[in-house]
């Protein structure tokens, strides 16, 4: 069990309309905005009154689900100017992108924001984008040596100043002598470059890193590289699983296990009672397409199931497994696979289930019911957060902020005030320091 004075944190993950298949066809639902900088903005801004630690952009490449997608730089460096305390966290992939390029974007937004950015390291997740860039598609194995060796790329380019603070010395022969950058090269079997950087240090010393794979590759990654990871688990015995695993192999790479937050997804509906919360389910429920929702079951699976009956056992003996899957999110292909097993589900029950939460843990009940709940997952170290993915945007953010979050403050989880700078100031960890400034030459000229 933890010490009573730790608090959890919280994420809130943008997504178009919301986080349930059918949320565009709610009448509350803002459809044509979720390309206007004004709907983000709204959200965000409900988000950080609610003193959330984040906001969350996922990316992909693919046409699917929620096709129309911001590009996640543009939109958090424009959501930044907007806010004051509230931490951003964009999406770029390691497969598609270059170290140079994304440590530049993300110091600059680290500059711009006041130290409140954050990198989520993704391998990028469908071959379908193969259609659109240039670039072959790695296997997976390939993807996550790309990954680890990107990060540690990245990491080297921000380090290349030795100092985050301006000082001018006018007697000088050009401004900023002080912090002049130095070059410095990596040279890894997949990638190769030569620095500096063009942007001083950022604000954190590095922005944080997010790792949301939960592959056995993606675990890896995340116990040596990453601040904190996005997970996905159905029950507390699962994500308690998880979360052990993880930790442990964090000393393989000589860090701490408070080093690295796990922070699973949850899709609440929340109402002033659990009846009201069911009312709500049922609604969204009834407005899903459940034959789109097998379309996608199919994909994960690797396995067509739409000419099976939707009352149907969900035909694991079909389905490849995920280990074979050499393409999509294997690891939330498990996840479905594993629930499905364990409760014996129907193609029905799994397609309402994928509906409301994309494989995260959903719960449906008054303020105080998705509190217990966050609670016991928070205490029994199962998770030291949330991502929050609520069914409809931006009212399903509006009623957790309204009820979940005063609840949460009554029994001591949650901040009543934001404290520290920086987001890693309000996630608890620690400004890096320059991993340069103690080495003569090892690969600096």
């Amino acid at each position: 069990m933890r010490d009573t004075s730790e608090k959890l944190h919280l994420n809130v993950v943008l997504r178009g309309s919301g986080h349930h298949e059918a949320a565009w066809k709610h009448s509350q639902a803002k459809p044509l905005q979720d390309l206007s900088l004004e709907y983000y903005a709204e959200i965000v801004r409900i988000a950080e009154r609610g003193l959330f630690d984040a906001a969350f952009i996922a990316d992909s490449y693919a046409i699917a689900g929620p096709a129309r997608r911001l590009e996640p730089i543009t939109l958090v460096s424009a959501l930044a100017a907007l806010t004051r305390h509230l931490g951003f966290i964009a999406t770029v992939d390691t497969s598609y992108h270059e170290p140079y390029h994304v440590a530049r974007k993300f110091a600059s937004l680290d500059h711009i924001s006041g130290g409140r950015s954050a990198w989520n390291v993704v391998t990028s997740s469908h071959s379908v984008a193969e259609r659109f860039l240039a670039k072959e598609y790695p296997e997976p194995s390939v993807r996550y040596e790309i990954a680890g060796e990107f990060v540690e790329a990245v990491k080297l380019l921000w380090d290349s100043w030795e100092h985050e603070g301006d000082e001018l010395d006018l007697s000088a022969d050009e401004p900023f002598s002080r912090s002049k950058p130095r070059e410095i090269r990596f040279d890894g079997q997949h990638l190769k470059l030569q620095g500096p950087l063009n942007v001083q240090r950022p604000p954190q010393g590095h922005p944080v890193i997010v790792q949301a794979g939960a592959s056995n590759p993606g675990i890896e990654l995340a116990a040596r590289t990453a601040d904190v990871v996005f997970c996905a688990q159905q029950t507390l015995a699962e994500a308690k699983r998880f979360y052990a695993d993880v930790k442990s192999r964090m000393s393989r790479y000589g860090r701490q296990t408070k080093q690295l937050l796990v922070i699973p997804g949850l899709a609440p509906i929340v109402a002033d009672t659990e009846a009201e919360a069911k009312e709500i389910e049922r609604e969204f429920g009834a407005l899903a397409n459940e034959r789109s929702l097998l379309a996608k079951l199919s994909e994960w699976f690797a396995v067509d199931l739409n000419d099976y009956d939707l009352d149907d056992p969900v035909p694991l003996d079909k389905a490849i497994p995920y280990r074979q899957l050499t393409s999509g999110i294997t690891s939330r292909s498990a996840v479905y696979m594993e629930a499905a097993r364990a409760e014996g589900m129907t193609l029905r029950q799994l397609a309402a289930r994928s509906a409301a939460g994309h494989g995260h843990m959903t719960v449906t009940g008054s303020a105080i019911q998705v509190a217990d709940r966050m609670e016991s997952w928070f205490r029994e170290r199962g998770a030291d957060g949330f991502n929050l993915m609520p069914h409809l945007f931006p009212a399903g953010l509006e009623a957790f902020v309204a009820k979940v979050v005063p609840e949460l403050q009554n029994r001591g989880l949650f901040r009543e005030a934001y404290e520290g700078e920086t987001l890693r100031d309000r996630l608890g960890l620690k400004h890096v320091e320059n991993a340069l400034k103690s080495r003569t030459e090892g690969g600096l000229a």
